[in-house]
């Protein structure tokens, strides 16, 4: 029997691709790092930090930087693992639990939709693992495209996601809703799939990842973007997305206990393109929960609308605005690994 555990669930740590000059955020790679101390200092005060270098070179320059940030590198594990973009939460491993023992899912990963290269993405999990950054547990390769960002697990068996990407012909054009759910049945133990029809971001280039969208904080609780301007462009996919999710019910036969979270204000790169910047792409740990602001009004209302849904942990604010630049935020660059794992 397997089961894809909750995020809540007690975690050995996370992972984080780090930035380089190579990348798609090299040209903004200053401000992006500072992100990602921000990240590793937050991540290392509640769990380990497992940590992907592109070479010895960028392995010592990180080491510097979180040296110099007072950031315990005792927490901090790094490895060679040389890879494309940052976006941990596509390229890293699913991890299930198996007979109660943590089992690593390396799915395909091909860039979104053939969007963006992607072949070190795709062999970095293979890497680590040949590597035995994860101990002694085994990772069995999965022959499906699937990101950890589409999807969203309640830990009992209910997956949360959009038809929109899932379905995307760029992914697994020979599955349909059937054929997925019965993939899912057997790799994560789903006995129900909760498939969305509305709701994307403008700027998003996932084609819907759930975790943009709408999130599990607990097995009977989803937080998600709501827009109130009738005038944004994300008004009316957004209410439909709402009344989508006002019909579901949870795994004892009740509504989901709703939590809306606001739109900030349109963030806009230099070229006018407005950016995906959502509130629901918050990361759950050990003890505290790293939620994305972005110098807006907005960042204070979301933390107050998060905070009952997390009764004992802590609410930590990560300044994201850089990492919107490439279409992505806090979760999208981070991959928990469950207990048991390291």
């Amino acid at each position: 029997m397997q089961i894809l555990p909750a995020e809540w669930s007690p975690q050995s740590a996370v992972m984080l691709t780090w930035p380089h000059r190579h990348g798609p955020l090299g040209r903004i790679l200053e401000q992006v790092e500072a992100v990602f101390v921000a990240l590793a200092r937050a991540i290392s005060a509640h769990e380990s930090v497992l940590i992907s270098c592109l070479d010895g070179v960028h392995r010592s320059h990180i080491t510097a930087q979180l040296t110099a940030a007072d950031i315990d590198m005792a927490r901090v594990q790094l490895f060679i693992a040389p890879s494309n973009d940052v976006w941990a939460r596509d390229h890293g491993p699913i991890t299930v639990l198996r007979d109660d023992h943590p089992l690593l899912l390396d799915f395909a990963f091909n860039g979104w939709g053939r969007k963006y290269p992607y072949d070190l993405d795709n062999a970095l999990t293979r890497t680590l693992h040949d590597q035995g950054v994860f101990g002694n547990t085994p990772l069995r390769n999965v022959d499906l495209i699937l990101e950890g960002g589409s999807i969203e697990s309640d830990g009992r068996g209910t997956l949360l996601t959009t038809r929109h990407c899932l379905l995307n012909p760029q992914r697994n054009p020979e599955y349909d809703c059937v054929g997925l759910e019965g993939r899912f049945a057997q790799l994560f133990g789903t006995r129900r799939v909760l498939w969305l029809d509305h709701g994307e971001l403008e700027g998003d280039d996932t084609d819907g990842h759930i975790d943009t969208l709408a999130r599990f904080c607990d097995e009977h609780t989803i937080a998600y973007v709501r827009c109130d301007d009738p005038q944004d462009s994300h008004y009316a996919p957004l209410q439909e997305m709402e009344r989508e999710l006002q019909a579901l019910c949870d795994n004892d036969g009740r509504p989901y206990r709703l939590v809306p979270l606001p739109l900030p204000a349109p963030k806009r790169d230099e070229h006018g393109k407005r950016l995906p910047a959502t509130y629901a792409n918050f990361l759950i740990l050990n003890g505290a929960v790293l939620v994305p602001v972005y110098d807006d009004v907005m960042d204070a209302v979301a933390l107050e609308r998060l905070a009952p849904c997390f009764p004992g942990r802590e609410l930590i604010a990560i300044n994201c605005l850089p990492l919107i630049q490439q279409y992505g935020s806090l979760h999208c660059v981070t991959m928990q690994l469950p207990a048991g794992v390291l």
